[in-house]
């Protein structure tokens, strides 16, 4: 089994949103973490709602480029995801595969690690909650020492979303 980290955000209804594809995702693949939940100011585009960002840590044995298209895209479909040329556009839900197992791929389709992990907040803070040790793959750093270098200034935990998640995908887990 792989071990993988999948961002999830959304500025459109975003606590039924990222509710509602981490039942989907769970319904697919084990999530075994959870990082906080946190309300984020759109980095682009002021004049946009604010978003719901967390990381979830899965387990899996499907390909990273399978996982990404086949799962993670047909989840945003299912939740009225619609991909136009504005990368900046709101979103019901934006699914990322961010970091899978210590693999470094680069096509038109996938990147990993993800870059963005050491240029945004809502990303490397999540990751650090998961696993802080972890080296990311082609940098040498862990995520502990990502994540210190950016303000906490900026992330405002979603207070009680993160533990509802978790209690509801262990509920299923366990039946």
């Amino acid at each position: 089994m792989a071990r993988a980290f999948v961002a999830v955000g959304s500025n459109i209804d975003p606590s039924r949103n990222v509710a509602a594809a981490v039942r989907l995702l769970a319904r697919r693949i084990r999530i075994v973490g959870f990082s906080e939940v946190y309300l984020t100011a759109p980095e682009t585009r002021a004049d946009q709602a604010p978003f719901y960002n967390l990381v979830v840590e899965v387990e899996t044995d499907i390909p990273p480029g399978e996982l990404k298209n086949d799962v993670l895209r047909a989840i945003e479909r299912k939740l009225g995801r619609v991909r136009t040329e504005d990368k900046d556009a709101p979103r019901t839900i934006d699914l990322d595969l961010i970091l899978y197992d210590d693999l470094r791929v680069e096509t038109k389709g996938l990147v990993l690690p993800d870059p963005q992990i050491l240029e945004r907040s809502f990303l490397a803070i999540p990751l650090s909650e998961l696993s802080p040790g972890l080296i990311v793959p082609g940098t040498g750093l862990s995520l502990k020492r990502i994540a210190s270098e950016f303000s906490r200034e900026g992330l405002k935990p979603v207070a009680g979303f993160a533990a509802l998640l978790k209690k509801e995908i262990s509920q299923k887990n366990q039946s």
